[in-house]
């Protein structure tokens, strides 16, 4: 008589979410924009004073007339919202897609094929890829360590499950390019046999991209979700 496991929670959402603004091209506007905001009012609280208080200081302080300070937040602030808009535009969509296939570990059984997508209209530049796996038998905590490929396939292997038998992970290397396509093809992330589904509570792969801005995003996938109730290829 078989009994069903409960799944894992996963240990933070899986939801694609920003983690880190451009310092040059997000801060470095909003301070200048800022500034320009400070010597807005001085300017104004200034034109209030009397005529013997401007002469005094520290009101004799001019730091910008009316008109070159006015085109100078017009253009602050123009490029402030321009930027969020563009950035928007650029910002990458990551996805992920899973099933049952043949052909992809040294068995001719199907294995859970897992692959990662960019459905966003430019290509993102990843910065990191790491893993965080849970053994059966294991409390999935959110705050356990991440760890790379290497080490994370030191772990499995000591676990008694082989590469290329049971499972195998793709090592992204920071810099490789999640270019966007019009069909949503998937690159690989990993495959897992039977076995390792079963021997395996989770998986989770936390992908971290730059898009065209300079921002970063991330997202974590977790690579086993839906295995044990997927239908399996014949």
């Amino acid at each position: 008589m078989s009994t069903t496991r409960p799944r894992p929670s996963t240990p933070a959402s899986d939801t694609q979410r920003r983690i880190r603004r451009s310092p040059l091209l997000f801060t470095a506007p909003i301070v200048l924009l800022g500034i320009l905001v400070v010597i807005l009012l001085w300017e104004i609280v200034r034109s209030n004073m009397t005529a013997e208080a401007q002469i005094e200081w520290p009101w004799r302080l001019r730091l910008l007339d009316a008109d070159p300070l006015g085109s100078l937040l017009a253009v602050g602030a123009g490029v402030v919202f321009g930027r969020a808009q563009y950035a928007r535009t650029v910002r990458p969509y990551l996805g992920w897609r899973a099933a049952w296939e043949k052909g992809h570990l040294k068995s001719d059984a199907a294995a859970w094929h897992v692959g990662i997508l960019n459905g966003g209209q430019h290509a993102a530049v990843i910065e990191s890829c790491d893993c965080r796996v849970v053994l059966a038998g294991q409390s999935d905590s959110a705050d356990a360590q991440w760890t790379d490929t290497a080490d994370t396939t030191a772990v499995l292997t000591a676990a008694g499950l082989m590469v290329r038998e049971d499972f195998l992970i793709v090592n992204f290397g920071a810099g490789f390019p999640l270019v966007s396509t019009g069909n949503y093809e998937t690159v690989t992330a990993g495959t897992f046999s039977k076995r390792f589904v079963d021997e395996v509570e989770a998986l989770y792969l936390r992908v971290r991209v730059t898009d065209a801005v300079g921002d970063s995003h991330e997202r974590i996938v977790d690579c086993l979700k839906a295995a044990r109730i997927s239908p399996r290829s014949a």
